[in-house]
Protein backbone atom coordinates (compact mmCIF):
# COMPACT_ATOMS: atom_id res chain seq x y z
CA UNK A 1 0.00 0.00 0.00
CA UNK A 2 1.05 3.33 -1.13
CA UNK A 3 1.68 6.48 1.28
CA UNK A 4 -1.33 8.39 -0.47
CA UNK A 5 -3.36 5.26 -0.39
CA UNK A 6 -2.57 4.44 3.21
CA UNK A 7 -3.06 8.66 4.07
CA UNK A 8 -6.63 8.01 2.18
CA UNK A 9 -7.50 5.33 3.45
CA UNK A 10 -6.77 5.69 7.01
CA UNK A 11 -10.59 7.22 8.41
CA UNK A 12 -11.43 3.21 7.25
CA UNK A 13 -8.90 0.97 9.11
CA UNK A 14 -11.39 0.73 11.94
CA UNK A 15 -13.47 -0.83 9.92
CA UNK A 16 -10.91 -2.91 8.48
CA UNK A 17 -9.86 -3.85 11.94
CA UNK A 18 -13.47 -4.75 13.15
CA UNK A 19 -13.76 -7.13 9.96
CA UNK A 20 -10.58 -8.59 10.67
CA UNK A 21 -11.50 -9.39 14.41
CA UNK A 22 -15.06 -10.89 13.07
CA UNK A 23 -13.42 -12.92 10.72
CA UNK A 24 -11.05 -14.32 13.45
CA UNK A 25 -14.01 -15.10 15.89
CA UNK A 26 -15.92 -16.64 12.67
CA UNK A 27 -12.96 -18.59 12.09
CA UNK A 28 -12.47 -19.67 15.37
CA UNK A 29 -16.31 -20.84 16.36
CA UNK A 30 -16.12 -23.00 12.92
CA UNK A 31 -12.50 -24.58 14.05
CA UNK A 32 -14.86 -25.37 17.49
CA UNK A 33 -17.77 -26.58 16.25
CA UNK A 34 -16.01 -28.70 13.62
CA UNK A 35 -13.75 -30.37 15.89
CA UNK A 36 -13.98 -34.08 15.58
CA UNK A 37 -12.68 -35.01 19.08
CA UNK A 38 -15.17 -32.66 20.71
CA UNK A 39 -18.19 -34.07 18.50
CA UNK A 40 -17.18 -37.63 19.32
CA UNK A 41 -16.96 -36.18 23.00
CA UNK A 42 -20.76 -35.32 23.15
CA UNK A 43 -21.53 -38.68 21.42
CA UNK A 44 -20.04 -40.16 24.52
CA UNK A 45 -21.62 -37.98 26.93
CA UNK A 46 -24.99 -38.65 25.11
CA UNK A 47 -24.15 -42.10 25.72
CA UNK A 48 -23.87 -41.75 29.10
CA UNK A 49 -27.08 -40.01 29.62
CA UNK A 50 -29.05 -42.53 27.77
CA UNK A 51 -27.53 -45.54 30.45
CA UNK A 52 -27.53 -43.44 33.48
CA UNK A 53 -31.46 -43.32 32.76
CA UNK A 54 -31.28 -39.25 32.34
CA UNK A 55 -32.34 -39.59 28.65
CA UNK A 56 -34.96 -42.38 26.75
CA UNK A 57 -34.21 -43.93 23.60
CA UNK A 58 -35.95 -41.91 21.25
CA UNK A 59 -34.29 -38.37 22.37
CA UNK A 60 -30.70 -40.87 22.20
CA UNK A 61 -31.68 -41.64 18.57
CA UNK A 62 -32.59 -38.38 17.67
CA UNK A 63 -29.63 -36.56 19.31
CA UNK A 64 -27.35 -39.16 17.89
CA UNK A 65 -28.10 -38.66 14.53
CA UNK A 66 -27.77 -34.91 15.01
CA UNK A 67 -23.99 -35.55 16.03
CA UNK A 68 -23.40 -38.21 13.93
CA UNK A 69 -24.32 -35.81 10.54
CA UNK A 70 -22.26 -33.12 12.35
CA UNK A 71 -19.15 -35.53 12.36
CA UNK A 72 -19.42 -36.08 8.84
CA UNK A 73 -19.04 -32.49 8.34
CA UNK A 74 -16.80 -32.11 10.17
CA UNK A 75 -14.55 -34.35 8.70
CA UNK A 76 -15.49 -33.17 5.23
CA UNK A 77 -14.80 -29.12 6.77
CA UNK A 78 -11.25 -30.61 7.68
CA UNK A 79 -10.98 -32.38 4.43
CA UNK A 80 -11.60 -29.04 2.30
CA UNK A 81 -8.86 -27.03 4.31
Amino acid sequence: MGLVTGVLTLPLAPVRGTAWVLDQVILAAEREYYDPERVRGELAALERELTSGRIDADEFDRREDELLDRLEEAEEYWQGS
